[in-house]
């Protein structure tokens, strides 16, 4: 495969110069005819091209194409200029038999005839067939250049939205920065058609001019026989290049005309143009009355008449028929049906159904859209958690409120709000009610006050003070907190396996050493859903799995492995869960509370249960509220300590109600974490 690679880049290469050295070396008439009948072939290959493929992507390297194929015809003119100037008092043969067959054929014995003919093709090529193709092919440059952003953020959409993967993304992309390559690259090539015309409209008035003064003045012919002679070889010489500019010509108008047709172009005209039968009936009964007037040739004219008429007539029985409905013989009606169910088994991870008002946040191309603002959240919770959330599809839901959505976590609602495009969530950080106008609303994700204001009030919004949201933000935000509540459920089994088989190569000796033979997969799981559970990274994995691998042999619950690894994680959470000052603020447990708790602990080993009065756990709870609120308007943010034993059982019930709040054993403080004591209960 290389040798083919290097044998056709020596070959292009060896081309090219030969192109080159035909400027500069004469070459004899025999050599020319071979040229010649080279450039005529080759351009009909180019046009025959431009008609079959489907789409202009196929023939990329047109514009490539274009520039090497008007070389050579320059060159070819330049080598029969110099024939024709030097040889042509010879006779019309001088320049060889393809040109001298051409100018005969063309002129017909009256040179002026072929003159005229020739001036006429030039003309059409140059003012009709380029200059129109020319013209298309810049403004299909500048609209895709143009349509570039749009047509990459429509990937960026429906790769956010889980339609399309990634490898199917990459592809979109690199077609779309083709398409853009090969319509700039045309528009710079179709003024290399122009030129060719031009430059064989001079050629011909140099080689006429030129050759009936060599002829006359130097080689002494009859003025009569040099005028004919030189005439017939420049005809033939310019209608033997201009074809072949003509035919390539027609090639690049199909080619850029075609831009926006799928389907051969024989294809794209019968769809177009002859599947319509009200058109086809129009086209008959024109034709039929155009044979009527007096004068006119009654014969062609009722036979496309005819032959519109009856067209019209099948195109019509087809319209009206019912559309055919193919039933494979060998399938049966249960096999047909299981597609669909399996289908509809299948079900969506996360997913944000949006009213048909919000449909432009999916393509606001001014701010910051939607399926960006996921996308960034996607990678950013990864970062945070350690694994990656799966794909947010979006779809729209007539049954929702114009400016409302929802958010599904495995088909159940999770959440729903509503936000107003044109407008800005303005809210106070100090909790209490933004006093501008507005619609004053609780904001969907915490249940803050907050005010939909109008955008012209966003710079008196910043000058109070107030925390200003767009729309997009807003909704993203919801789903941030969504998404934090549900890891446990979003790390499925299969997320699992993919975590370990992605772990570096240096740790796989440890899953090796602990799956299966001393921990299932599914227990590794439930230890990291339980972390997750607590707002716990899992990004240090391999640290995770070195703490289960020494419980394990001691313990099958889930709770004492839970516990032993977050010992393991002792430096991760001291410095998640510290404070602006870089030490870690606490609450701690009185020693009354500490042996409460560990006295209601009923039941030996892993059986272990809480059994607290009811009217302890309130007294408990509403001490908890208390020392956390007093902290928090101190501007803290601190952790409750326990001991090691019964921190999971006090975890257990403020989950219940402070579900964010911490919860951390004294087995959990890293040794070089500085702590700071902001209240007790």
């Amino acid at each position: 495969m290389m040798g083919w690679v290097m044998r056709g880049e020596v070959a292009l290469a060896i081309g090219v110069v030969g192109v080159i050295v035909l400027l500069i070396v004469p070459v004899p008439a025999f050599l020319l005819d071979v040229l010649l009948s080279l450039s005529i072939t080759s351009a009909v290959l180019i046009l025959m091209t431009s008609l079959l493929i489907k789409r202009p992507l196929e023939f990329t390297a047109f514009p490539t194409v274009l520039l090497v194929t008007t070389l050579y015809r320059l060159a070819l003119n330049i080598a029969s200029t110099r024939l024709i100037l030097g040889h042509g008092h010879e006779g019309a043969h001088g320049a060889g038999k393809i040109i001298e067959a051409f100018g005969r054929l063309i002129t017909g014995g009256n040179f002026v005839i072929g003159l005229i003919v020739f001036a006429i093709l030039v003309l059409v090529n140059f003012v009709v067939i380029t200059k129109g193709s020319s013209r298309i092919a810049e403004v299909a440059a500048r609209f895709t250049l143009d349509s570039m952003p749009g047509k990459q953020m429509a990937i960026d959409a429906d790769l956010s939205a889980g339609l399309i993967d990634e490898a199917t993304a990459k592809q979109r992309r690199k077609e779309v920065e083709q398409e853009s390559t090969f319509f700039g690259a045309m528009d710079g090539a179709s003024k290399f058609v122009r030129g060719d015309a031009v430059a064989g409209l001079v050629i011909t008035a140099i080689n006429v001019i030129g050759g009936i003064l060599i002829g006359v003045v130097q080689h002494k012919v009859p003025l009569g026989e040099a005028a004919a002679t030189y005439t017939v070889m420049t005809i033939g010489d310019g209608l033997v290049t201009q074809i072949p500019a003509l035919v390539i010509s027609i090639a690049a108008g199909f080619l850029v005309s075609k831009s926006g047709v799928e389907g051969s172009a024989d294809k794209a005209l019968v769809t177009q143009l002859a599947m319509n039968p009200i058109s086809l009936g129009m086209v008959s009964a024109a034709s039929g009355v155009i044979a009527l007037i007096p004068g006119m040739p009654i014969i062609p004219f009722v036979a496309v008449s005819i032959g519109a008429g009856v067209l019209a007539y099948r195109r019509g029985q087809k319209v009206n028929e019912p559309d055919a409905v193919e039933v494979p013989a060998e399938a049966a009606p249960a096999e047909q049906e299981e597609e669909p169910i399996s289908q509809t088994l299948a079900i969506d991870e996360i997913k944000i159904e949006l009213g048909y008002g919000l449909l432009p946040l999916i393509n606001d191309l001014e701010g910051r859209r939607l399926t960006d603002q996921i996308k960034a959240l996607r990678k950013t919770l990864a970062a945070e958690y350690g694994f990656v959330m799966p794909a947010v599809r979006i779809l729209d839901n007539m049954r929702l409120d114009s400016q409302g959505y929802l958010i599904r976590i495995k088909e159940m609602e999770a959440g729903q709000g509503a936000v107003r495009l044109g407008s800005l969530m303005a809210m106070d950080p100090r909790g209490g009610q933004v006093e501008l106008p507005g619609e004053h609303v609780r904001e969907p994700a915490f249940g803050l006050p907050a005010t939909w204001i109008d955008d012209g009030l966003r710079e008196e919004a910043t000058f109070r003070g107030y925390t200003i949201v767009d729309p997009a933000t807003v909704l993203t935000t919801h789903l941030t907190e969504i998404l934090k509540e549900n890891m446990p459920d979003l790390l499925s089994y299969a997320e699992v396996q993919k975590l370990l088989k992605e772990m570096a190569p240096e740790q796989k000796k440890l899953v090796d050493d602990l799956v299966p033979s001393v921990v299932s997969i599914a227990t590794i799981q439930r230890v990291l859903q339980a972390l997750l559970r607590e707002r716990v990274s899992i990004r240090d994995l391999p640290s995770i799995l070195e703490g289960i691998g020494e419980a394990a042999p001691h313990t099958s619950s889930i709770t004492l492995l839970v516990e032993q690894v977050r010992g393991r994680l002792a430096r991760q959470l001291s410095f998640a869960h510290r404070g602006d000052d870089g030490a870690l603020p606490i609450i701690t447990m009185s020693a009354e509370w500490e042996n409460a708790f560990a006295d209601a602990l009923i039941g030996q080993g892993e059986e272990k249960q809480l059994a607290l009065a009811p009217s302890r756990l309130q007294e408990f709870i509403r001490g908890v509220r208390d020392a956390f609120e007093r902290a928090a308007l101190a501007g803290d943010q601190p952790v409750l300590l326990t001991s090691p034993q019964i921190r999971p059982y006090v975890r257990s019930i403020i989950e219940r109600f402070r579900g964010q709040t911490p919860v951390m054993s004294q087995n959990e403080v890293h040794p070089k974490a500085r702590l700071k004591t902001v209240g007790s209960i």
